[in-house]
């Protein structure tokens, strides 16, 4: 069911303090900051040949970054994202095995513009999971 790994999202205190750094010390293409407030979150993407770092800083008080950055000061790495064919079969078919998919279980526009759905992360092993539609 899951394709190719999409990404790896990083929580982030500064976003532009880990751009550069990945940037300047690793040699990186980095992408802009994009404000995506349905989300909570301003996001950066790193570019690899065979995947992308997706890094999420907060955006605002209620964003769920600002509360994992209150457990994990430092930041860390916040959740994985799968590439699906088709995220409603997708979800149907994990719900029917007893996942919970978080939220209402309607996907969202992602980063990308296409539609995502989070996994519990009790039910992949203490990893938040994301499914985006290829």
């Amino acid at each position: 069911m899951i394709g190719r790994l999409n990404h790896v999202a990083i929580a982030v205190k500064d976003i532009a303090k880990a751009s550069a750094t990945y940037r300047d010390t690793l040699g990186a293409t980095v992408s802009a900051a994009t404000p995506q407030p349905d989300h909570g979150v301003t996001v950066v993407f790193v570019e690899l040949p065979n995947t992308k770092i997706e890094f999420l800083e907060p955006l605002g008080a209620d964003s769920p970054i600002a509360k994992f950055l209150e457990k994990n000061p430092d930041g860390g790495i916040h959740h994985v994202c799968y590439e699906v064919d088709d995220i409603i079969v997708a979800r149907d078919k994990l719900k029917a095995e007893g996942a919970r998919v978080l939220g209402s279980g309607e996907p969202k526009i992602g980063a990308h513009g296409k539609p995502v759905l989070f996994l519990h992360p009790k039910d992949f092993f203490g990893t938040l999971v994301e499914l985006e539609q290829a």
